[in-house]
C-alpha cells in the first residue's frame, strides 16, 4: 500500500550563469558555495533533465516526475489526474547584472519555434537595489518597425516601459511581453514549466570569446504583442480576514493563480481538489505535516498536493507567503 501523500519539500536545483550573484545564499540561505554567479534556483520542476527530488519525509528520494507518473490524482486531484507533466515551473532568480531583452512564446509559437510550451509568468520582488530596473513591455507607439531599427542600430533600452521595482511588487510577465530583468533584482519566478526563449537584445555585449551572444530576432519579431504596450505591477485588492490575516489575490491568468497571504495567526490554505506551492516572501512560517511541523523560511518552497486537502500553516511572528494553484 502506497504512503499517503504529505506536504512535500524539494532540493533546490542551483545554476550557475554569468549574470548571477550571491543573494541566493546570503539572503534567502541556498546551498551556494563560492563564486558570484549563482543565478537561478529551480525550487520546484520536471523539465528534461531538471528535476526536482524530495529532500525529506517518508517520499524522500522520489522526484517531481515520479509522483506525476504514479500519483497523478493524489497531486494533481482527479479532475486534474491526466497531465502527463507537472505544468509549473517556480524559480528564484538572482540578477547581478541585467538579463538580455528577450520575449516568450505562446502555447502555438512555442510548439512551432522551439518545440516546447508557451512560457507565461509571474514575478514577485524579494529585493531590489537602489536604481535597479525592471523593463516589461514597449512604451506606447512602439511598433515593429521602430523596434527593429532599435535593434539594428543597439539602441533598445528607449523603446522599453522601465519601472523602479521595490520588495512586494509582482508583474504578470504574459507570453509576447518584451521584457528584462534589471541588475539588483531578486525574485520569486513562477511560469510555465517551458524554457522557450527568443534574445531581442543584449545590450551591446560581449561574451568570454569577445563575441556577442546570438540573439533570435526574426522568431522574436514573431511572438512580440506589439499591441499589449507598458506592463506595470498589478494592485492587489487587500481581504482583511476574521483573524487579522490579510489576503492579496495577485495574479489569474489561464495557466496560474498568484496569492499573497500575509499570516499573523495559524491559517489553512490549500484545496483538495488540485495542488497548492506555498513560498514564504517575508518571515517563517510552519507547516503542519504528520511526521512534525516544516519549516518555511523565506525563499523555500513546499507543495501541498491536492489528496491533503487545507493545510494549516502557522507563522513564526509574522510572515507573507506566497500561495499557488492551477486555475
Amino acid at each position: 500500500m502506497q504512503a499517503p501523500l504529505e506536504p512535500l519539500a524539494f532540493t533546490p536545483i542551483l545554476r550557475r550563469l554569468v549574470w548571477g550573484g550571491r543573494r541566493l545564499g546570503t539572503l534567502l540561505g541556498k546551498p551556494i558555495g563560492d563564486g558570484d554567479d549563482y543565478a537561478e534556483s529551480w525550487e520546484l520542476a520536471d523539465y528534461h533533465d531538471q528535476v526536482s527530488v524530495v529532500r525529506g519525509g517518508s517520499h524522500a528520494g522520489v522526484s517531481l516526475r515520479d509522483l506525476v507518473r504514479h500519483r497523478p490524482a493524489d497531486l494533481f486531484g482527479k479532475a486534474r489526474a491526466d497531465q502527463e507533466q507537472f505544468p509549473l515551473l517556480v524559480k528564484l532568480l538572482d540578477a547581478r547584472e541585467n538579463l538580455s531583452v528577450q520575449v516568450h512564446p505562446d502555447d502555438v509559437l512555442g510548439r512551432e519555434l522551439a518545440n516546447d510550451r508557451g512560457k507565461t509568468e509571474a514575478w514577485v520582488v524579494l529585493d531590489a537595489e537602489p536604481g535597479s530596473a525592471i523593463y516589461a513591455g514597449l512604451k506606447p507607439g512602439v511598433d515593429r518597425e521602430t523596434l527593429r531599427r532599435g535593434i539594428d542600430s543597439g539602441q533598445v533600452e528607449s523603446l522599453l516601459h522601465r519601472i523602479d521595482p521595490k520588495p512586494g511588487d509582482c508583474l504578470l510577465i504574459e507570453a509576447g511581453t518584451v521584457h528584462a530583468l534589471g541588475g539588483g533584482v531578486l525574485v520569486a519566478e513562477i511560469q510555465q514549466m517551458s524554457d522557450a526563449t527568443f534574445r531581442v537584445f543584449d545590450w551591446n555585449r560581449v561574451g568570454a570569446d569577445g563575441k556577442p551572444r546570438e540573439l533570435h530576432v526574426e522568431k522574436a519579431m514573431r511572438c512580440i504583442d506589439f499591441d499589449r504596450g507598458p506592463v506595470d505591477p498589478v494592485v492587489p485588492t487587500p481581504l482583511v480576514l476574521e483573524n487579522g490575516d490579510v489576503r492579496e489575490p495577485l495574479v489569474s491568468c489561464a495557466y496560474f493563480e498568484l496569492e499573497r497571504w500575509t499570516l499573523s495567526a495559524a491559517t489553512e490554505i490549500g484545496r483538495d481538489d488540485r495542488f497548492t506551492i506555498l513560498m514564504t516572501l517575508e518571515g517563517e512560517a510552519l507547516v503542519r505535516a504528520p511526521r512534525g511541523d516544516l519549516p518555511l523560511r523565506r525563499g523555500e518552497t513546499i507543495l501541498l498536493p491536492a489528496s491533503i486537502g487545507p493545510t494549516v500553516v502557522i507563522p513564526v511572528g509574522r510572515a507573507a507567503v506566497l500561495a499557488c494553484q492551477q486555475p
